[in-house]
Parts: C-alpha cells; sequence; structure tokens
C-alpha cells in the first residue's frame, strides 16, 4: 500500500484513491496548477489487500493534521467520497469541499454499475467495459475507446471503490456539511445523473455552488477540463474573498507542485 506525501502546504489537495485512472484528471489538474497551488494525494493497493475506506481516511489525516490550516479538498467519484467521509470527521481541517460526479448517494460510482450490469447481462468482461467506455466518455473515435478500456479493468483491479461482483454496497445519504461546498455534475451522465445532482440542493447554504456540465458524462472533467476548472476556480476565488483577503488581484496563487511519490 503506498500513498504520495507533500513536503510543503499547497492550497487545495486532489484526491485520487485508483492509480489507473490518474491520467484522466491531469487535463483539469494542469488547469488549475496555473492558477492555485494544487497537491494531488495518491492512493494504490496490491490485490492481496483489502479495499478499505477506513485505511484511506487514516492515511489522509496522518498528512492533513500536521498542517496548520484548512485546505481545498477535491476529488472525483470515489475521490469524491474519500473527500466527503473525511469532511464528515473533521470539518475543521476542510477550507471548501468540491465534489465531481458524487451525487445524494455518494457510494454511487461507476463500477456499481458495471457490477450490475454484469449480473444482467450475458456478455464477457471486455465486451462490457467496451460498452462502459461508451456510457463513461460519450461518443469517442474507435482508437480512444480501445485507450480506455485498459484503464477501467486496471481500475477494477486497483481502486479503492468499495463495490464488487460479490456485494455493491451502500452508504447513507448525505447531509449538510459545515464548510463551503461546490458539486459538479454531468448534465448526460448515466452514473451520478442529474437528478442526484440536483437533490444536493436541500443540503445547500448560500455561499455553495452546483454546477452541470453541458454536455458531460461521467468523466465530465476529463473531457472539458477548462469549463469545469474555471467553475472550481470561480468557486475557490469567491471562498477566498469570503475568508480573507486576497492575495492576488485575481484571487488566484502561483502555481506550485508539491507532490514526491513514495
Amino acid at each position: 500500500m503506498t500513498f504520495s506525501s507533500m513536503t510543503h502546504y499547497p492550497d487545495a489537495l486532489w484526491l485520487n484513491p485508483s492509480p489507473a485512472l490518474k491520467p484522466l484528471h491531469t487535463p483539469l489538474l494542469r488547469y488549475l496548477r496555473h492558477s492555485y497551488a494544487l497537491a494531488q494525494w495518491d492512493y494504490s493497493q496490491s490485490p492481496d489487500e483489502p479495499s478499505s475506506l477506513e485505511i484511506a481516511l487514516t492515511l489522509l489525516h496522518d498528512y492533513l493534521k500536521s498542517r496548520d490550516r484548512p485546505i481545498h479538498l477535491i476529488g472525483h467519484s470515489t475521490g469524491g467520497l474519500l473527500a466527503w467521509l473525511y469532511t464528515q470527521r473533521y470539518p475543521q481541517r476542510v477550507r471548501s469541499l468540491t465534489l465531481l460526479a458524487v451525487g445524494i448517494f455518494p457510494a454511487v460510482d461507476w463500477q456499481a454499475h458495471y457490477y450490475t450490469m454484469r449480473q444482467l447481462l450475458p456478455i464477457d468482461r471486455e465486451q462490457l467495459l467496451s460498452h462502459m467506455a461508451k456510457l463513461l466518455f460519450g461518443p469517442q473515435p474507435c482508437y480512444k475507446l480501445k485507450r480506455l478500456i485498459p484503464i477501467l479493468d486496471r481500475d477494477l483491479t486497483e481502486s479503492l471503490s468499495p463495490h464488487s461482483l460479490l456485494e455493491p454496497i451502500r452508504l447513507p445519504s448525505v447531509h449538510r456539511l459545515p464548510v463551503p461546498l461546490c458539486i459538479c455534475g454531468g448534465e448526460q451522465d448515466l452514473v451520478v445523473d442529474p437528478t442526484q445532482i440536483d437533490r444536493w440542493r436541500s443540503y445547500l447554504k448560500p455561499e455553495d455552488h452546483l454546477w452541470s456540465c453541458p454536455e458531460g458524462q461521467h468523466f465530465f472533467h476529463t473531457t472539458s477540463p477548462l469549463l469545469t476548472g474555471d467553475q472550481i476556480l470561480s468557486f475557490w476565488c469567491r471562498d477566498s474573498q469570503n475568508a480573507q483577503p486576497p492575495v492576488e488581484a485575481d484571487c488566484h496563487r502561483t502555481h506550485q507542485t508539491y507532490c514526491e511519490p513514495v
């Protein structure tokens, strides 16, 4: 089991509990790093180790408890689930929480859909992954779909997702959190559909933000990184204005990189 450590103190932290999906997050992270000091926290486990959200939460807290100020947490799908669980336990350590493709039932991810379809459809693993790639990313050239299938296949083995063929799990639905909250979803996401995103409205505070990416699927931040990034930067900038005077005129921070893989 490994995770990345940071030797400095970033303003924002992206949680990535899936090594296979890391390249899919890169376009958005590159864009955000032009404006904010953003680090990436990576978690990986061997096939022999249990998929444990508790272990990941403990390791994450081991890093964040050394900070002298709260941080912006951000994550997609299972990474967002991890960020949400951490914020529930340690809200005083979180400056804001940004969730991408996390619905009102935070444990719902693409793997939950995959295992359900695996039980229902009489097709093999590769055929189903090809079908899932189309659902998760929308229309793509054939060569791109072929590149996505091994990524999804590897994610089934290495991800921290709590689901399996034996038993997809359920976690309690969300409740109001005391930190500023940004919820982003895809208008055409078939995993976390717009209804799940819209149901967040009952739990939003005046300073919170909800946005749906036009024509976006489950990985809308991969296919529309600039559009998604602008929403996140606007949310962070607004939080900076409310919390303290901006460091620069445009409320953005200098790009720095902090991750050091273990």
